[in-house]
Parts: C-alpha cells; sequence; structure tokens
C-alpha cells in the first residue's frame, strides 16, 4: 500500500483566514427586493436585552435589610418596590416584575457558569453544549425588516471564553457572537447619518470585502477536503462565519444607497470610557440602543452591562460610579454587617441606569409613536444570588402595541421555565413559534402580561 504523507497546514495562513471571520459578529443578508427596504406599513415589533452579572442583593423581606431586597414586597398590581427598584416607580404602568424563574439545566451550575444559558436555556452542564439565544432565533426570521439582523453589544467587547463569556448572543449551532464595545467604532460601523448616497469609496470596500470573502471560501473549501473529523468541524466554524459576513456584504450593498433617517444625535458621547466614567459609558450605550431602533437598523438588540465573576471592566463600577471600596463580585460574596445595602446600593445604581433607558425609549417617537410601545425590554440576571442559579430577577417593560400588559409583580414556582417568558416573547413579536429551548406550556402564569398578544 502506497504511504500517504499526512497533510500539515501551515498555522499562519489558518490563522489569518481565521482572524477574518473570528472578529465578526452574527450576520445575515436579507431579501433582495430592493423596493421594500426602509418601507413599512406596519409598526415593528422589536426586541431588547440587557443583562448584569452575580445575580442581585437578596436579603428577604423578614431581613433587617429588606428595603434593599432587589424583589418587591407583595405580589400582583399591590405590589410594594423597595429602595433598588425606586427608580423605575414611575414607570410602573410600563413594566412587569418577575420572579421565580429559571432554566432547569442551569441550576445546579455555578452561578457564574449560567450567564452563557441566560438567553439559551442550554445545556453547559458537562460537555459545552450551548443553543441558540432568542435574540438571534428571533433575528433570524425579523432580519428581513432591517439593515442589520441584530446588534451584539457589551462592555467587554468578544465573546471571553466558556463559562464566562463576554456576550449575550448565541447562533444557530450555540456558538458565541462576538459583541461590541467601543461607542465610537459602533456608531462608525452602523450609523452613517449624512442622509445621501453612499460614496464611491464605501462601494469599492464593499468589492473589495467581497472578493477577499470569495477568495477565502474557495480556499477553504478545498482545504475541507483534506482535513480530519475534528478539523473538518473547526472549519465549519470557520465557514459558518465566512458565509455571514458574505451575506452580510450583500445586505450592505442592497441597502447602500438607502439613506437613514435625519435624527439629532448632539446628545451622543462617544469618547466615553468606562473605566473612567462608567455611568456616562452604560448610559451612552443605551443611547447607542434608542437610536438603532429610532433609525430602524435592527428590530433585535441585547447588551451586556457587564460580565460574571469579576472579570472585565464592570467589576470596577461600583468603586468609580459610587465609591465603594469593593467590587462587585467582592460586594456579592461579602458576608460584613451591613453588606446587604451596600449591595443593594449597587444594583440600585444598575436599575437607574436601565430606568434612563426606559425613559429614552418611552420619550423617543419615530413614525409609528413611542419606541418602548413598539419594543419589548427584558432586564435581568442568571441568578438571584452570586452562586444561586434559581429565581432570577427579571423585569419586563414596553410592548404596549405588542399586546404586552403591565403593572404586576409575578412570582413564579420552578415548574415553569425560563424558556417559557421567551416563547410568549417570540409570540407578542409576531414569531409563530410554541416552543424554545425546553419551554413547556407557554403561557402558564403568564397570561396577564401576555394576554393582549395576538400572535
Amino acid at each position: 500500500m502506497k504511504n500517504v504523507k499526512p497533510f500539515r497546514l501551515q498555522r499562519r495562513s489558518f490563522l489569518k483566514g481565521l482572524g477574518v471571520a473570528a472578529c465578526l459578529p452574527y450576520m445575515e443578508c436579507m431579501a433582495d427586493d430592493k423596493k421594500k427596504l426602509g418601507q413599512r406599513s406596519t409598526p415593528p415589533k422589536r426586541m431588547a436585552y440587557a443583562y448584569t452579572p452575580n445575580g442581585v442583593g437578596a436579603p428577604g423581606e423578614d431581613s433587617a435589610y429588606k428595603e434593599w431586597n432587589w424583589f418587591p414586597s407583595g405580589e400582583g398590581k399591590d405590589y410594594q418596590l423597595t429602595n433598588t427598584l425606586q427608580p423605575l416607580a414611575e414607570f410602573r404602568d410600563d413594566i412587569s416584575i418577575l420572579g421565580g424563574l429559571s432554566h432547569p439545566k442551569s441550576r445546579s451550575l455555578l452561578g457564574h457558569i449560567a450567564g452563557d444559558t441566560f438567553l439559551t436555556g442550554g445545556d453547559v452542564r458537562t460537555d459545552y453544549n450551548n443553543s441558540v439565544s432568542v435574540d438571534q432565533f428571533a433575528a433570524q426570521i425579523k432580519k428581513q425588516a432591517t439593515r442589520y439582523p441584530s446588534l451584539v453589544l457589551s462592555a467587554d467587547g468578544g465573546i471571553g471564553f466558556k463559562s464566562r463569556a463576554s456576550t449575550l448572543s448565541f447562533d444557530l449551532s450555540g456558538q458565541a457572537i462576538p459583541s461590541e464595545h467601543n461607542h465610537r467604532n459602533i456608531f462608525e460601523r452602523y450609523f452613517s447619518l449624512n442622509g445621501k448616497s453612499a460614496s464611491a469609496e464605501r462601494r469599492k470596500s464593499l468589492i473589495r470585502q467581497t472578493k477577499m470573502v470569495d477568495l477565502i471560501l474557495a480556499d477553504s473549501k478545498r482545504l475541507q477536503k483534506r482535513l480530519g473529523v475534528n478539523d473538518k468541524h473547526k472549519l465549519d466554524e470557520h465557514l459558518s462565519s465566512l458565509n455571514s459576513l458574505e451575506e452580510q456584504i450583500k445586505r450592505n450593498e442592497a441597502w447602500l444607497d438607502i439613506p437613514l433617517k435625519s435624527v439629532n444625535t448632539d446628545h451622543l458621547d462617544l469618547m466615553v470610557d468606562a473605566k473612567v466614567d462608567p455611568q456616562a459609558y452604560i448610559r451612552s450605550m443605551y443611547d447607542l440602543m434608542v437610536l438603532a431602533f429610532q433609525l430602524d437598523l435592527t428590530e433585535v438588540i441585547s447588551f451586556m452591562v457587564s460580565r460574571e465573576d469579576g472579570m472585565g471592566v464592570g467589576d470596577a463600577y461600583p468603586i468609580l460610579g459610587l465609591g465603594l471600596k469593593k467590587g462587585h463580585h467582592a460586594i456579592s460574596h461579602d458576608k460584613a454587617d451591613g453588606h446587604w445595602q451596600e449591595w443593594g446600593q449597587y444594583d440600585q445604581w444598575l436599575v437607574s441606569h436601565f430606568a434612563y433607558f426606559v425613559e429614552r425609549m418611552k420619550n423617543t417617537e419615530d413614525e409609528f409613536g413611542s419606541l418602548l410601545d413598539n419594543t419589548q425590554i427584558m432586564y435581568g440576571s442568571a441568578c438571584s444570588t452570586t452562586h444561586n442559579a434559581r429565581n432570577c430577577p427579571i423585569i419586563l417593560a414596553g410592548g404596549k402595541n405588542m399586546g404586552l400588559k403591565h403593572g404586576s409583580y409575578t412570582k413564579f414556582s420552578e415548574s415553569v421555565p425560563l424558556s417559557n417568558l421567551y416563547v410568549n416573547q417570540l409570540r407578542a413579536a409576531g414569531i409563530l413559534t410554541d416552543t424554545f429551548s425546553d419551554s413547556t406550556d407557554k403561557m402558564t402564569g403568564m397570561e396577564n402580561i401576555f394576554s393582549g398578544i395576538t400572535a
């Protein structure tokens, strides 16, 4: 039998191709019918997700520090806000608070790991088998109407690593989608506000990108025939990213000569540094999200406000933003007397920025009215306390025109998985599905919030 020399790939050439794909967010192209681009006859049905790590302060209603419990006292329409959620008091009719929900496959995990499954409900207990996140599930179906299927944002950017992701979003194969964190880069990439036709340079740039992707795809497909099983799997992931890039280039070409709406951007601060002024950083990111919806760039946005387990810039927010002596992760582990108040004050600080987002969404309009009325927003964490991946703290806001009815605090039993909420959200967004991840009965216990949806 003829000896076959083992095939070897030069590492540099492989990394060059991989680098092109690895730095890109998950995007796909839209329909080729240019006549329909940028034209809406009905209001959009948008979705936004904001996430904070390390759980929340939850001393309980019998504690001396009960006023710093994240969860309200009472239940139903008559619930009472604690100090922690007080910044949302004026939006009581625009929000619903949910307790008790979690992902069954994540309940036994160290809480920080559960952050990877917050929007997926995936199984990462032994092998890392994550699945598509609800925002990306929606983006694949809703992408036809907008320039971008979704925006994926975080304080740190990139994907982090398995069990400590720096992104909320995962694609159809459960692969983490890189997030973006630099305000100026985000603005320059997605917001072209001159209202004029695309420049010749922009058109040439797209042509260069197309040629580059074509070359890499051709080489990769030839290479695929010579690889073993494990390497083929890795290359498949690489090719998937390249295909997404190719599709987004086609999408960009389709939208090239369609100007954006004229809006005022004087309030934007694109030079803010999270390591210097975290409040300005977080609020500026929320401003970009409002602007993206106002310009109808996308119907789906995720934003990881900071990262799990004391990693990334967000751990210093309590020190920089409130003058506290400990970082977020240290506060969440503190057992000293009075630590509940310190934790509650930081939770309140985070909630105040979310309240700012809700206020901006409510008071910003497009041709269909208030952005908040046509957007359902979810804010929460994967844990109730640092390492307890149960009783996720969840706030829903907006979506009045999508059938959501607010004003209550609902406590769920553990028989109701968090994925049931995602099914209801998807249906409110016009996506006709009865299942997502490990969901069961889609409406159980949620009738008071979603009884108005027609999908």
